[in-house]
Parts: C-alpha cells; structure tokens; sequence
C-alpha cells in the first residue's frame, strides 16, 4: 500500500485567515491560479460543440494532434512534431501523477525528479509504488537506470531554466541508460529574460532530432486561462505514446469533445498568448520592484509565473511576515527541503490586487 503526504496547502489556511484581515482583504499570490477572462473564441468554440452526445475519441480528433504539432513547430521549434505522437490529457496534473503507472512502473523501479519540485512527481512514483528520487545530479545515481528522469523547465516554483547544454547531457545520460525523459514545459511560452529562453526537450538542438525514450508534457491552463477546463497534452516518442493510448483507452481516460474544440482554438491562435504574456510581463515587473524595494532577494525567476523570493530566513517567517500586511504567498518549503528559506509568489492576481500588494510594501 502506498504512503501519500499531507495535502501541503491545507498548512496555508491559518496564514490566509490572518492576511484576510486586513481592511482591504487578502492579496493572495500563494497559488499560479489564472484570473483573467479564457477567450473569447475558445469559449465561443466550445460552446459550438456543446451538442456531444456521442463518446469521443481517446486519441483526441485529428484536427486537434494537427493543432497542436502545428504549435509545437510554430512556437516551440519542434521541427518534426509529428499529429501521430501526440495524445491530449485531462489536464496535466492527472498525467503527471498517473504517468508512471501508465508506463507501468512499480516495485524496484526508481523515479527521478528535481530537489525542488511540484510535488505531484514525487506522488505519481508513490501511487505506482516506484521508489521517489528527488536529486539535481544524475551522476550520484551512479550506474542505477531510473525508470523515469523527470525535468521542469520553466521549473515550478523556481522559474529556472534549464540552457540547451544541460538538457543535452539529461538525454544522453538517459539515453545511455535506457531511462524515459519525461519533460514538464507547462510554462514554456512565459521566459523573460532573453538570455535565458526557456527550450523544449523534444527541439533538435536538445535531441538531435530524435524523440526517442522523450516525452514532453504542456498545458492549457497558464497559456490561455483555460485552467478550469483541465486541458493538456503530452507529445514525443512515438511509440511511449501509443503504450499511453492504449491503457488510457482501458481506463477511459478521456478529453470530452467540447474540451477539444476549445484546445483547437486555443493552440491555433497565438495572439491571445502575446496579450497575456503582456499583463503577465507588466505584473511581474511591478510585483518584483516592490519586493526587491522591501528587502527581498529575487533568485532565478527567469521564466515562469513566479518570482522566487528570499529574505535570508525560514520562510514560515517570511509568510507570517507578508501575511500580516495582508499578502498571502506559497512557502518553499512545499517544493522540497531546500526551499525552506524561500516563498514563491504568483503575479497571477489581478492588475488591482498586484498594485495593492505593492502598495502594502
């Protein structure tokens, strides 16, 4: 039987009451939860095919795979994405847990992923009953083969990128091993500092053209607001996707058809993306002034919906801190043990609220 931690969150809820006392309420920027409108033609497609009243096709329609290989070579350089390597998700969170048991890892199998992480890697090894290996240096494996390495980048809750180099040496590593790839890229298009882009694990200069032992997974949420319609994808070696089709079709795991529609529009149209990224540039800006002007230290953060931010103290008290002036943020220590002197905060509020926490500093 396997052993889950504490949901994380829940430890937030005696911060949130005492930042909601505030006489202008809570600014909260603990969760990277959208607040801006979905646009308008995706909801205008999905409610065009609200009339479903057939089963939809667990492989996701054709036209929605063309879409999104047609994204992936538009925006991500991803120059042989190919419609047939391509599978939508229910939202990426359910894939990033569930991902090891669909690929059939369990007992005596080793799941890797970053010393500072979106906890749900470590949950998927242990609903598969694999062993959770958080490391940031494949080398202290030794020869172990993992089953599966994974990698974020943009990283959650970070914002570090990962340059080309790095990621080349991850999939020779692997490769070497026979060990699956798996790249979390949910914030790929939001990278801020030119010297820093944010690459896909599936580009030819990472894989040298081959997707193989690869997987990349990406998600609607952050990208076109869409985070209520639990949309995503995962996309790469040909072959691991075609294992995750067919136990997907078993379990039916399934995208509804008018969730599809929406991501058709939404992976066709990249202005909307260019707007967003806009408001999330401008709040950023603001949001990293203010703590900067406050006292805080701003690590990595180069790409993502997060600054990472540290006032050289356990981050308990830097939440406590910022809670009593009415602003809620995220504890690194959720992420992993070397968190534990950073908080996370999202520039996902809205233009009013990010302009009332940095008033509040």
């Amino acid at each position: 039987m396997f052993t889950l931690p504490d949901f994380p969150w829940d430890r937030l809820e005696p911060y949130k009451e005492l930042a909601g006392r505030h006489s202008d309420g809570v600014v909260d920027l603990s969760v990277g939860t959208p607040v801006d409108p979905t646009p308008e033609p995706i909801r205008a497609a999905l409610a065009a095919a609200a009339n479903a009243p057939g089963y939809p096709m667990t492989y996701g329609r054709p036209e929605l795979r063309e879409s999104i290989a047609g994204w992936l070579r538009r925006r991500v350089g991803v120059t042989g994405a190919d419609p047939a390597a391509v599978l939508p998700v229910i939202g990426t969170k359910e894939l990033v847990a569930w991902l090891p048991t669909l690929l059939g890892a369990g007992a005596g199998d080793q799941v890797v992923f970053p010393e500072l992480a979106y906890p749900t890697y470590d949950v998927g090894a242990r609903l598969a009953g694999a062993e959770p290996v958080a490391t940031d240096g494949l080398l202290s494996l030794g020869p172990a083969a993992p089953t599966i390495v994974w990698v974020n980048s943009p990283s959650n809750p970070t914002g570090k990128v990962l340059p080309v180099e790095h990621l080349r040496k991850v999939v020779a590593w692997a490769r070497e091993r026979g060990s699956i790839v798996v790249s979390d890229e949910c914030y790929l298009e939001f990278g801020w500092e030119p010297d820093h882009p944010p690459v896909s694990i599936l580009h030819p200069d990472v894989c040298e053209g081959s997707h193989q032992g690869l997987l990349a997974l990406n998600s609607l949420s952050k990208r076109s607001n869409m985070a209520g319609y639990r949309a995503g994808f995962v996309a790469g070696d040909a072959a691991l996707v075609k294992r995750l089709l067919e136990v997907r079709k078993h379990a039916g795991m399934i995208v509804p058809a008018p969730i599809q529609a929406a991501m058709i529009a939404a992976f066709d149209d990249d202005a909307h993306v260019d707007e967003q990224r806009e408001r999330y540039a401008r709040r950023r800006a603001v949001l990293r002034a203010a703590f900067e002007g406050h006292g805080f230290r701003i690590d990595h953060s180069e790409a993502s919906l997060y600054l990472w931010a540290t006032r050289g103290e356990a981050c308990w008290d830097t939440v406590s801190y910022l809670a009593e002036r009415g602003i809620l943020v995220g504890p690194g220590e959720f992420y992993g043990a070397g968190g534990a002197r950073h908080v996370r905060i999202a520039f996902t509020a809205t233009d009013e609220r990010v302009a009332e926490a940095a008033a509040r500093l």
